[in-house]
């Protein structure tokens, strides 16, 4: 049997062993690139910036910052290489057995396999009449048996439907093994670099196609094995369990499941993100509209970050996930979360999405917060989670989502999860962790902490901000009592807003629904979302906040009181100071003040 020149004898003595050895000189250029761009980003750059100025040393680090570029998209496309032709045997591989137990057969029933894929087998069996073997012949994959047309006094050879089976078996494993290589072909004719030296986002936006090829190919040979859902501790321990070759093919093709997979360690996370981020930056490049539009903003941004200087006291960044699903994902760590002793989480709210606010404010919230932390305890973290779909400003359906709370659902069990591979990662015996929800992310913080026992690992509870968390106590947050803290700015009006039922009550009462409602609810504690708290019904630790600037002034309308709570400057330094301690494992040492 042939197809499109490719014979059983072929595939049966095909060294698929040459191609595997291919793969690994690809790797191994891979490697090299990477290893290259690292010395020039940890030693270099680092050793330029520390010790030269002048518009000469500002050159020098626009060059280095290229190559380093250039050497990151020789590591990609090095590595999908390698991920190709090691896909490709393993494919060809499965057929080569598929043939050979084919083959095994024919020889164990005394058959022939011809060159063309026929199978001939010998005369059996007894007639009916005469009482003489049966007549052999041929069966060939497509056709009928090579016999007599039998009468009704004439039993079958009882070889012909082996030999046919045989026959089938080993034109299916030709074809197939035709396919792959015609399919494989095509994607190693791709699989070129574009001419010149540079790269360019277009060059990159074709390595992201050259990706996405290479993933679905690959996905018998390395995705079905990702356990996307498995627990993060079972995910830790299935890395662990790899083989440096297996981690480097992972690294190189699937950078996105890599990297944004909880339980995986911190530093192979950042390293699978930093090239998944240079792919997004590809893909999104050149679309026009809103949505990719403000995602590339906000991703080039984040790039510019992780290539930036560090200052004295800045601690390292690592990007622990980042994504265009829905509104944009972005997880960003200021220290390593797996050898620090102090990790804390911060879920930001209402409005948040990976653009560029995101990537300059919220960040810095977390930046300023981590540096804050380790002053006091160098052995800390901070980092900012956008791992959901925060709501967006109230228009259709958003205002739905935020009045139902069911982003901060499922939100809350994203967060949960990440919380889980936190736990499963750090090396610490008994880390301290913190979660922080600001505004609508302490709704989201309180809807992951009725996930099972409680978000994984967490010992601490901040609540800025606050429009409720689904739950009326403290002590149903599931961690220890006074482990759940609160800051509450006096003019923040998001820590005020109207109850469920004063709104029904409102409906009816028109100009006088506020006093209505402060009628019925006497404790003047309850919220959009629960219990204020912020309230002492609700029965945690409230510390100081500065009261922040007025809705309405004479300078116009201001919401700045809802976001001050992380600044490290003049603005509101006692809330920022009392995160930071709280982080830091020294709640004992803030300043409180009154609940409501």
């Amino acid at each position: 049997m042939k197809s499109s020149g490719l014979t059983w004898a072929v595939l049966r003595d095909l060294k698929c062993g040459e191609l595997e050895g291919a793969a690994d000189g690809w790797g191994e250029a891979s490697n090299r690139a990477d290893a290259a761009r690292d010395r020039i980003e940890q030693q270099l750059l680092n050793g330029l910036r520390d010790t030269q100025q002048g518009d000469a040393a500002t050159a020098a680090v626009a060059r280095l910052r290229s190559l380093s570029r250039n050497f990151q998209y020789v590591y990609t496309e090095c590595g999908l290489l390698r991920t190709t032709l090691n896909s490709l045997a393993h494919e060809l591989k499965a057929q080569q057995r598929v043939l050979a137990d084919a083959l095994d057969d024919a020889v164990a029933l005394k058959f022939t396999v011809r060159a063309d894929g026929a199978v001939t087998y010998p005369a059996a069996g007894d007639g009916l009449i005469d009482g003489r073997p049966l007549p052999g012949g041929t069966a060939s994959s497509g056709g009928l048996p090579g016999l007599q047309a039998p009468s009704g006094l004439v039993a079958p050879n009882p070889d012909a439907a082996r030999a046919q089976d045989i026959a089938d078996r080993v034109a299916g494993a030709v074809r197939a093994a035709a396919e792959i290589d015609w399919r494989y072909a095509g994607i190693l004719r791709r699989l070129k670099a574009e001419e010149g030296l540079k790269v360019p986002d277009s060059t990159w936006k074709d390595a992201a196609g050259d990706a996405a090829v290479v993933r679905d190919a690959a996905r018998a040979y390395l995705r079905n094995a990702i356990p996307q859902d498995a627990s993060p501790a079972e995910r830790h321990a299935w890395w662990a369990g790899l083989t440096q070759e297996q981690r480097e093919e992972y690294l190189a093709v699937y950078p996105d499941r890599i990297g944004n997979l909880d339980g995986i360690p911190a530093v192979v996370r950042d390293a699978a993100n930093r090239d998944n981020l240079q792919l997004l930056i590809g893909k999104l490049e050149g679309r026009d509209d809103e949505r990719s539009v403000t995602q590339l903003a906000g991703l080039r941004e984040i790039d510019r970050q992780l290539g930036a200087a560090l200052r004295p006291g800045d601690p390292p960044m690592f990007l622990l996930g980042v994504g265009d699903a829905g509104n944009g994902r972005a997880i960003v760590s200021y220290g390593n979360p797996d050898t620090a002793k102090n990790v804390s989480a911060y879920v930001p709210g209402l409005n948040t999405s990976l653009d560029e606010d995101f990537a300059k404010n919220d960040l810095k919230r977390a930046n300023d917060t981590a540096i804050s932390t380790r002053d006091i305890d160098s052995s800390s973290a901070t980092i900012a989670w956008l791992g959901y779909d925060a709501p967006q400003m109230p228009d259709g359906m958003e205002t739905l989502a935020i009045m139902s709370g069911e982003r901060a659902e499922g939100g809350g069990r994203s967060f949960s999860g990440f919380m889980g591979g936190l736990v499963a990662s750090n090396e610490n015996d008994d880390p301290h962790m913190v979660a922080i929800g600001h505004s609508y992310g302490s709704r989201t913080v309180g809807a992951a902490t009725q996930q099972g026992d409680g978000i994984p690992g967490v010992d601490d509870i901040i609540l800025v901000g606050s429009p409720g968390v689904g739950v009326d106590r403290a002590e149903d947050l599931g961690v220890a009592r006074g482990h759940v803290f609160v800051g509450a700015a006096e003019n923040d009006v998001v820590t005020k807003v109207p109850s469920r039922q004063q709104v029904a009550l409102g409906a009816a009462a028109g100009p006088f629904a506020y006093v209505v409602g402060d009628i019925v609810d006497q404790g003047d504690d309850d919220l959009w979302f629960g219990k204020d708290p912020a309230s002492e019904a609700f029965g945690a630790t409230r510390f100081k906040s500065d009261e922040g600037p007025h809705l309405v002034s004479p300078r116009g309308v201001s919401i700045d009181a809802h976001s001050q709570y992380f600044d490290r400057g003049d603005v509101d330094p006692v809330s920022a100071d009392n995160i930071a301690l709280i982080a830091a494992g020294k709640s004992h040492k803030i300043k409180v003040e009154e609940p409501r």
